[in-house]
């Protein structure tokens, strides 16, 4: 079954495509998967000058990496640069900061670089926080960043409700080199510049198997042609389709569905969105909205019960939409898509070691844009066999299986059910009763 059209598929409509492989042959790496991580690999190799060739089982951008909300954050979702520190020790966590970090520099320098132009806006990103605990654990995290020579701020509750129009929030970090992008058409612009560097691109081509071959492997696709290299990288998010099962076993999936209003007017945004920032704030279940270049509201969640969600779900974001941010009336939704995130059991980015110059590499927990972005650079020097798998940016992790992964499937629905309820009486304590309300109010809907 298709998935259903995303919002950046309508207003990209110009995609070059790229012939599938219907021959064997021999190269120096094959890249599995086209969305930012491979992409971002495929393109450093070719510029550096290595035979690189990339498959994707269907179009690029197909994935997570053309489903998401566009947002551009250098930034952890769940961990902050002490705990990083902490898990991996100040020299492997310094270089996964000083990675991540970066993350939005980059992705803009690409922007700049393909000439995205009103597809990508650098506006900042903030993430308020729901309760005074949330706020003294974002205020010590924006010091951590700021140490680590980040444009990372804190702003009060008064300037934070003016900028995003919501009353509940204690302050906010405001992050100035985030912002927010069109992902399908920063995808599509990656594969092109990699294709004049010199990679080769092959759409409609799963990789069925990866075995071993000699000195190196070989990459069976489902139509039998084999493509031989020295190393090989897997980089296929939770996609399980062939081959790709081998990552998606390592992860969990977690399923959420977004929307795009119909445009708004400018003065109606002004109230919520004065400076167009991106906002994603600290709940469990997390409320997030951006603009488009077109005053598109953007917005999304995941839902309890997956089961035929698409419309109740369109209905209910747009809901919160307009109670979150004081709407005089629920937006109309033009768009509405799903996409599945990649989570690790750390929330950290991982690479793993499948063989002897075989690797496969997950970094979205719902930052792909920006921490995907910047495997590039990590990776490549590995693949060209310059650097240890173990001495690159990106922390090495067995290879284990998620256990019970099919009860691990739904148990991100459990912890969004828990979360609302801690939401709820978080919200409750630290600001009253008539908040922890209108938060009942929006679950209910």
């Amino acid at each position: 079954m298709s998935e259903p059209p995303t919002l950046w598929h309508a207003v990209t409509p110009h995609a070059k495509t790229y012939p599938g492989a219907t021959s064997d042959v021999a190269t120096d790496v094959v890249v599995v998967g086209g969305g930012f991580a491979g992409l971002s690999v495929a393109l450093e190799l070719a510029r550096s000058g290595t035979d690189v060739t990339l498959i994707e089982a269907r179009r690029i951008a197909s994935g997570a990496s053309g489903r998401n909300a566009g947002f551009v954050v250098p930034n952890f979702s769940r961990a902050d640069p002490a705990t990083v520190i902490a898990r991996l020790g100040a020299e492997r966590g310094g270089k996964l900061l000083n990675l991540v970090g970066r993350g939005a520099d980059t992705v803009f320098d690409h922007a700049a670089e393909f000439s995205l132009g009103p597809h990508a806006d650098r506006s900042g990103w903030l993430q308020p926080a729901h309760s005074a605990q949330m706020a003294a654990a974002l205020q010590q995290r924006a010091v951590d960043w700021q140490a680590l020579g980040r444009p990372v701020t804190w702003i009060g509750p008064e300037e934070t409700v003016a900028r995003t129009g919501v009353q509940i929030y204690h302050g906010a970090l405001a992050d100035a080199s985030g912002g927010v992008i069109n992902p399908v058409a920063y995808a599509r612009a990656m594969a092109e510049t990699a294709v004049s560097n010199g990679a080769v691109i092959h759409e409609e081509t799963a990789a069925a198997d990866i075995v071993p071959d000699g000195a190196g492997w070989r990459v069976v696709t489902r139509k039998g042609v084999s493509l031989r290299a020295r190393r090989v990288l897997l980089a296929t998010n939770a996609e399980t389709l062939g081959a790709a099962g081998q990552l998606a076993r390592l992860v969990v999936p977690l399923r959420v569905y977004q929307i795009a209003t119909a445009p708004l007017p400018a003065e109606r945004i002004a109230v919520f969105s004065p400076r167009r920032e991106a906002v994603s704030d600290t709940r469990a279940n997390i409320f997030t909205y951006r603009l488009d270049a077109d005053n598109r509201l953007i917005s999304g969640g995941m839902a309890i019960l997956p089961f035929g969600a698409e419309a109740r779900m369109a209905r209910r974001i747009s809901q919160r939409l307009a109670l979150e941010l004081s709407l005089p009336d629920i937006p109309p939704v033009e768009h509405i898509w799903t996409g599945t995130a990649a989570v690790t059991r750390d929330f950290l980015p991982h690479l793993y070691s499948l063989g002897d110059g075989f690797h496969a590499v997950t970094a979205c927990n719902g930052r792909g844009v920006a921490m995907t972005t910047m495997l590039g650079a990590a990776l490549a020097p590995m693949l060209r066999g310059e650097v240890a798998p173990d001495q690159t940016a990106v922390p090495l992790a067995p290879a284990r299986t998620i256990p019970f992964r099919a009860f691990a499937r739904a148990a991100p629905s459990a912890f969004l059910v828990q979360g609302m309820l801690r939401d709820r009486a978080e919200i409750r304590q630290s600001n009253g009763s008539h908040s922890a309300a209108r938060q009942h109010v929006e679950y209910e809907r």
